[in-house]
Formats: structure tokens, sequence, C-alpha cells
């Protein structure tokens, strides 16, 4: 018991992976062991703080040391590496936007006492404007975003297209599910809105990926009203950022842009009514964090819809864990 406590407890290890992810160590070692030297060198790292890291490291099995001062990546440890499938080293990257999110935990305090999100408290300023003010935490943070492509094309097979022609991508990012989607279904047409430095990136992947004729983008905001009369609005991974109220005006502005004869589409990872899944468990304390939102199950999502008018129609699971929710005007 004493010692899985310790292990749950420790912070040591966290920020000590954190540290050679950011300084991309694991890079540095893929073609073979380097003495601490001549990598602390190409990491500009001081030799004898990069060497007490390592040393560390090499009791949880990241690296191996085989000669004094010389050290290697180990199969686990080539999950640090940036271009891994796996996309961790990401976020783990203490220069990037992850890095600020994991700063905000040293507030949970806070908010666990005031029931406010700890960022603004950490950082001086909420999430969204220290991303609006800082060109470079933008960027990592759409990086981020885009690295979930891996479970894009299940959007675009799961769900039935077929009575779509039109699809409004609502805060898309820098484009990457519209693209699978319109990769993947070859009638649709759509739109991508979303703040002017993101949406800048999204013409520049959208262009480069043969789609400009199918897909405009629009720069804007999903609190103000959103272009009109499109078949779908597509809202992925948007409503956990937000609180119950924030949630509900975004709801709005598409239920009002949708009209009688149009859908919303939320993507989601659906919390069950005790919330007890760890994946989930351990999002929903982030996003409380963040941001101030939570993680639903499908019946809160419904509940929040019918605020607006909205009713639950089709709930479309896909191999992710990610659940396609319909919702059409109620009738």
């Amino acid at each position: 018991m004493t010692s899985e406590l310790s292990r749950m407890t420790d912070a040591i290890t966290p920020w000590a992976i954190r540290v050679v992810a950011t300084l991309r160590v694991a890079d540095r070692l893929a073609d073979g062991p380097l003495p601490v030297g001549e990598l602390a060198g190409q990491v500009g790292a001081d030799q004898d703080a990069l060497l007490r890291v390592l040393r560390y490291l090499v009791h949880f099995g990241l690296f191996t040391e085989s000669a004094a001062g010389t050290f290697g990546l180990t199969p686990l440890g080539e999950g640090l590496r940036d271009d891994h499938p796996s996309g961790r080293r990401g976020w783990l990257d203490l220069d990037g936007v992850a890095g600020r999110i994991d700063l905000a935990f040293t507030g949970l305090l806070h908010t666990v006492r005031t029931g406010r999100p700890a960022y603004p408290e950490v950082h001086g300023r909420p999430f969204w404007t220290d991303l609006a003010q800082n060109e470079h935490l933008a960027a990592s943070f759409d990086a981020l975003m885009a690295g979930h492509a891996s479970w894009f094309a299940q959007v675009a097979t799961a769900y039935d297209w077929s009575g779509t022609r039109t699809v409004v991508d609502v805060g898309g990012g820098t484009g990457e599910l519209l693209i699978a989607l319109l990769e993947e279904v070859s009638h649709l047409k759509g739109t991508v809105v979303d703040v002017p430095a993101t949406a800048k990136a999204a013409r520049d992947h959208i262009a480069k990926a043969g789609l400009a004729e199918r897909c405009e983008v629009v720069e804007g905001d999903f609190f103000d009203a959103l272009p009109p009369g499109a078949d779908r609005y597509l809202l992925s991974n948007v409503l956990h950022d937000w609180d119950d109220e924030n949630a509900i005006a975004i709801l709005r502005r598409c239920a009002e842009a949708a009209g009688p004869n149009g859908a919303v589409l939320l993507v989601e990872e659906l919390a069950d009514e005790e919330a007890t899944g760890l994946d989930i468990a351990r999002m929903d304390l982030r996003m409380f964090v963040l941001t101030g939102g939570k993680e639903r199950s499908a019946a809160e999502f419904g509940t929040l819809a019918a605020e607006v008018g909205l009713r639950t129609g089709t709930v479309t699971p896909t191999p992710s864990g990610h659940t396609i929710i319909e919702l059409r005007p109620d009738e």
C-alpha cells in the first residue's frame, strides 16, 4: 500500500520525463547512444544536470547507460520521439501549450476551494485569452488538436452522410476533421469556422489537401452568428471545453444557423452517469482546471440541447470511443 501510494504521489518522475521530452533527448538518441556531454551540447542543457535526470530515468526503463555517462534509448523511450505515431511528445512539451496546461494543476486546490478554473489563477488570464494573445501557444494548441487525426476518418465512416450536402465544422481548428470527411464522402462540401490565426492555418491545410474548391474557411467565433443554411453543423470536442451556460450559448448559435431543416452533430467522448471511467474522469478534471468545462453523458447533452429547442436523434458510437450525437429541431 505504501509503495503504491508513493508511486501515485511522486512528482519528480512526471516532470523529469517532461524535461527530456521538451529537450527532444529521444530524437538525439534515435541513431544510437551518445556521451552525456555531446548530448547536452546538442539539446542545450547543463551536462551535470542532464546526467542526473537521465540516470534517474534509467530506473524507469526509458534510457540505458551502457558506459559511464553514455546513454541510449529503450523501446519504451522511443515513445518520446517527436515522430512516434502516438504523438505523445507534444503533450509533454513544457515549452508548448501542454506545459502550461500541466502547470495549471498547481492551482487545483484553488479550483476545489472555489469551483473556478485554476488556469487564470496560475497564468494570470483565462486559457482562451492566453491563446489569443500568444501565437506560439495557439500554434502549439492547433498542432495538438490536429494530432487527433487518427480517429477523424471514423467520424466520416460511422455516420450516414447520404442525405447531407453541406457541413459547417464549428471551431474546426486547422481543418483536419473536415478534410478527412470530404476525402471520404465525395459529394460533401464544407466550411470551417474558427478564429483568424487558426483559420489561416486551415486554409493552408485545405489547399494542400486539394480541397479548396469544396471547402471554404470563415473567420469567426462560435458565440457569434454562424454561416446559415447548411445541412449539418459539426461540434467536435468543443462543448467539453465549456461550462453549461457557455455550451448552451454555442448550441444556440448552431441551432439558429441550422434552422428547421438542419441538424447539429456533437462528437464527444461520453461520461457515464457516475463518471467512473479513469480516462473520462481524468479529462473531466483537466477541463475543469483548464476552462471550467466538463465531460458529459448523452443525457446531459440532451438536456443542454433542449434549452435551445433541439432533441437527440441518432447516437452513433465509433471505435475510438467518440460518439456522434445528432441533434435535430424539436417538432
